[in-house]
C-alpha cells in the first residue's frame, strides 16, 4: 500500500504483486495498458485514453517524483507502509538533521556579526563575517531556527570548532 500527494489530493495505492499494471485506487480496481517507449518514457492506455508519460525527477531522498503527463508536469509525495506507520508511531522525522550549533570553521577573527539574538532564521541565510587568512568569509544558517545565543563578539579571535551561535 501507498500514499501518493498529488496537487493536494491524497491516494491510496496498492499494486498487483504479481501484475504491476494491475491494482488499486481508492479502493477502485485498476488496469493499465503500458509499454516503455524509451527509458523513463512510457505510453499508456487506461479506459480507452492514451498517456505520455515521461518521468522528469526522482528524488528518492524525499521520496517524491516529477511526472509529465501529455505536456503538463505533476509532483508528488508517495509513502510507502512502512513511511505510514512510522508516521502513525511520531517516528517520520528520525532522519532529519537539526543542527544546534554554529561552530567556526577555521581559526580568525570576527568581522561582523550579522543577526542578533531571538532572531528567527532560514538555512542558507547570512550569520556573520569570519575573516581568516585576509579574506572575509559569509558563515551561513546550516539550519532553519531561533538564535538563543551568540557566544562571540564583533573582534574577537576564534579557534577552528569553536562555538559562535547557538539555535533553539
Amino acid at each position: 500500500m501507498y500514499t501518493v500527494n498529488i496537487a493536494e489530493q491524497e491516494f491510496q495505492i496498492s499494486i498487483d504483486k504479481k501484475q504491476a499494471n494491475k491494482g488499486e485506487i481508492n479502493g477502485k480496481s485498476f488496469e493499465l495498458d503500458v509499454h516503455e517507449s524509451k527509458e523513463g518514457s512510457y505510453h499508456v492506455l487506461h479506459n480507452n485514453k492514451s498517456y505520455n508519460i515521461e518521468v522528469v525527477e526522482l528524488d528518492n531522498e524525499n521520496n517524491s517524483v516529477t511526472l509529465n503527463i501529455n505536456g503538463q508536469n505533476y509532483t508528488s509525495k508517495v509513502n510507502t507502509e512502512i513511511d505510514i506507520l512510522l508516521k502513525k508511531l511520531g517516528m517520520d522525522n528520525l532522519t532529519s538533521k537539526k543542527v544546534n550549533e554554529l561552530k567556526a570553521p577555521m581559526p580568525g577573527l570576527v568581522f561582523k556579526i550579522l543577526v542578533d539574538v531571538g532572531q528567527e532564521v532560514k538555512e542558507g541565510d547570512n550569520l556573520m563575517i569570519l575573516e581568516a587568512m585576509k579574506m572575509e568569509n559569509n558563515l551561513k544558517s546550516p539550519t532553519t531556527g531561533k538564535i538563543i545565543e551568540i557566544a562571540v563578539d564583533e573582534g574577537d579571535a576564534v579557534e577552528k570548532n569553536q562555538i559562535l551561535i547557538v539555535f533553539a
